[in-house]
């Protein structure tokens, strides 16, 4: 009998617990980053409310996010070298380890099965099991002469277990193979174009383009056939004009795609870049408020979103895909950092860092549908991200 009762107790206990964790998917959730506060807002997107928050996650003051393929784990890589595993439906860190000086952000396998981490200190990129992250393969960036290291920018991932990577200092991209993770094959193309600085991969995952910071132009890697090298597009689009200074390097991850025209920012010009996919040449610019940063498409396309660098970073600009036309002006507030889409477009969800507020707008009506009290906010995340290369 005492053993029967044993049994029920714990039954009923376990019960309890489970009682606590509401039954739910993944699938309209997302995290929103509070940079000063070390801590994540996890938010519903359906709700338009925040549903809870996870501390302890270190500086996070140029943080981003990976999620696993069932949008259950958000992968948190911190400016202090944190890699943090976060677990949406039980609100709680699952794993956490500080794999390195200072990191700049991360990818997640096609497969899921595998982390990566680019580090600024020391420069290289490192690999963790998605499951444990227990470090799997150290890959340093040395160049030269093999005694440097070079900055590891504008990870991406791409088919077959497979990452495309920039080195800053050196001006290269590599491509790693970890089809066997403790083994890395390493594919480097050199002499690419001074300083690439941020690089994103196609939303079909075959190319990887990097923008360049010390001169102008994009490197573009054909993922597909890498055995035809890099191919330099868009050379010198800002010749013979008396560039701007730079308040703040553009993001190339959130370019925009509308048909087989892309959208990118200008660095150091008051442009957004139209680029024809099919030739990858210049198809036009679209003259805006000011130095873009993030230039991000609608999901269907129809609308560009642009935020800001000083001293225009309260501001966010709509561009029209048809007419290639500014057609709002927003004012979120001050310092927008970020701006994220739901998975079919009908709301973007913006950050002002300096208001302390996220805001949500109906992008049909450009009406707030919502607010957020968020400390200091800067990236949006949302789990539709698991499904997409190069996100």
């Amino acid at each position: 009998m005492r053993a029967n009762a044993a049994v029920i107790a714990a039954v009923l206990l376990f019960s309890a617990g489970c009682a606590q964790v509401e039954l739910r998917g993944s699938g309209d959730l997302g995290v929103i980053v509070e940079r000063s506060a070390g801590r994540l807002q996890v938010v519903d997107t359906t709700r338009q409310a925040s549903i809870g928050a996870i501390a302890g996650l270190g500086d996070l003051s140029h943080a981003s996010v990976v999620y696993s393929r069932d949008g259950r784990y958000a992968y948190v890589f911190g400016r202090d070298g944190g890699l943090t595993k976060v677990d949406l439906l039980r609100l709680r860190i699952e794993r956490r380890v500080v794999q390195s000086g200072n990191s700049i952000g991360g990818a997640i396998s096609q497969d899921g099965k595998l982390v990566t981490a680019a580090n600024y200190t020391p420069g290289g990129v490192r690999v963790f099991d998605a499951d444990t992250l227990e470090m799997l393969a150290d890959i340093p960036a040395t160049y030269g002469d093999g005694g440097q290291r070079a900055k590891v920018v504008g990870i991406e991932d791409a088919a077959g277990s497979r990452f495309a990577f920039s080195l800053f200092e050196a001006g290269e991209i590599w491509v790693a193979d970890l089809s066997v993770p403790r083994a890395p094959k390493i594919q480097k193309f050199r002499d690419i174009g001074r300083q690439p600085y941020d690089a994103l991969v196609t939303l079909d995952g075959r190319y990887y383009l990097a923008g360049l910071f010390g001169e102008d132009g994009v490197a573009m890697l054909d993922l597909w056939h890498p055995e035809r090298g890099v191919r330099r597009v868009l050379p010198g689009y800002g010749k013979g004009e008396q560039p701007l200074p730079v308040f703040k390097m553009p993001h190339l991850e959130g370019w925009a795609m509308a048909g087989h025209l892309a959208f990118l920012p200008a660095v150091g010009r008051h442009e957004v870049l139209v680029v024809d996919t099919l030739t990858w040449r210049e198809a036009g610019r679209i003259a805006v408020a000011g130095q873009p940063v993030f230039v991000m498409a609608q999901p269907d396309g129809r609308q560009i979103w642009v935020n800001f660098a000083l001293p225009d970073n309260d501001k966010v600009q709509v561009i029209d895909t048809e007419t290639r036309q500014v057609t709002r002006t927003l004012s979120p507030g001050r310092a927008v950092l970020h701006m994220e889409f739901t998975a079919r477009g009908e709301s973007v969800w913006i950050s002002a860092r300096d208001d302390n507020r996220v805001t949500v707008y109906d992008t049909a009506t450009f009406e707030r549908k919502a607010e957020l009290a968020v400390e200091q906010p800067s990236g949006i995340f949302f789990t539709v991200r698991a499904l997409r290369f190069g996100f």
